[in-house]
C-alpha cells in the first residue's frame, strides 16, 4: 500500500505534466483516506477520484460498506470525476441518489479483465450505464484486433465528450491513443512502469502526441 504523502506527490508531479490525475484511495487503507483528502484538496478539481473494489481489479482493504461511506466521503469534495462501478451503482441505488443529490460528477464504469463482448453487449452495457450518468468507461480486454475494434466502435453514434472506451492488452494497446482521436476527453498512462496490461507512459504518450502534430 502507498503512504498519503507519496500519493499526494504522485498526483503533483502527474498534474505538472497533465490535465488530469487519477487519484487511486484504494491504494490507501481506509484509515488514511480522510488525511490523503485534506491533502489534496487544492487538487481535485483536476483528479478523477477512484475507490475500485478487489473484486473490479481494486486494491481496497475494508468492507463494503466503509467503501460506500468513503465513497460519499470523496464526494463532499467536489473531484472533477468520481469513478464508480456501474456494479456498484446498480446495486447502492441510495448511493446513487445521494451522488445525484449532491450534484457529483459521476464516471460510471465497467471493466471486463477477460474478454471483449459483442458489440451489440457492449452498446447495451452504455446504455444502461447512461441511466446513471452522462460520463462513461467502458474497458475490456482485447486478445484479437477485431476485439479492439469492437471497443472502438463505440464511438460511432456516441457523445463523444463523454465516452471513455479502450481495450487492455497488448492487442488494444493502441486503442488508448486511437480512443483520444475518436472523442474520448482522456486516456489512462502511468508515470513509470504500466499498472494496466498495455498502457503507455506519460512519457511515451507525450512522444506520440508530438509525432502527431
Amino acid at each position: 500500500m502507498l503512504s498519503v504523502a507519496k500519493l499526494i506527490a504522485q498526483t503533483k508531479r502527474a498534474l505538472r505534466r497533465s490535465d488530469y490525475a487519477e487519484l487511486r484511495l484504494d491504494f490507501l487503507t481506509p484509515s488514511q483516506i480522510p488525511s490523503c483528502l485534506n491533502q489534496a484538496r487544492p487538487y481535485l478539481s483536476r483528479c478523477i477520484c477512484t475507490v475500485r473494489p478487489k473484486s473490479e481489479g481494486g486494491k481496497f482493504q475494508g468492507s463494503e460498506q466503509e467503501r460506500i461511506s468513503i465513497l460519499k466521503l470523496v464526494a463532499e469534495y467536489s473531484p472533477h470525476l468520481l469513478d464508480v462501478e456501474y456494479n456498484t451503482l446498480r446495486r447502492n441505488k441510495r448511493l446513487y441518489q445521494y451522488l445525484k443529490k449532491g450534484r457529483t460528477n459521476i464516471l460510471v464504469s465497467w471493466h471486463d479483465f477477460a474478454s471483449t463482448p459483442s458489440e451489440h453487449t457492449l452498446r447495451s452495457m452504455a446504455k444502461k450505464m447512461s441511466i446513471f450518468s452522462k460520463n462513461i468507461k467502458i474497458v475490456t480486454t482485447a486478445k484479437t484486433i477485431g476485439d479492439t475494434l469492437r471497443v472502438l466502435n463505440l464511438y460511432k453514434g456516441a457523445k463523444k465528450e463523454n465516452l471513455i472506451a479502450f481495450a487492455m492488452g497488448d492487442y488494444g494497446r493502441m486503442s488508448r491513443i486511437l480512443c483520444t482521436r475518436l472523442g474520448s476527453p482522456f486516456t489512462y498512462v502511468s508515470l513509470g512502469k504500466p499498472v494496466a496490461p498495455g498502457q503507455f507512459s506519460l512519457d511515451e504518450m507525450k512522444s506520440i502526441f508530438q509525432l502527431q502534430k
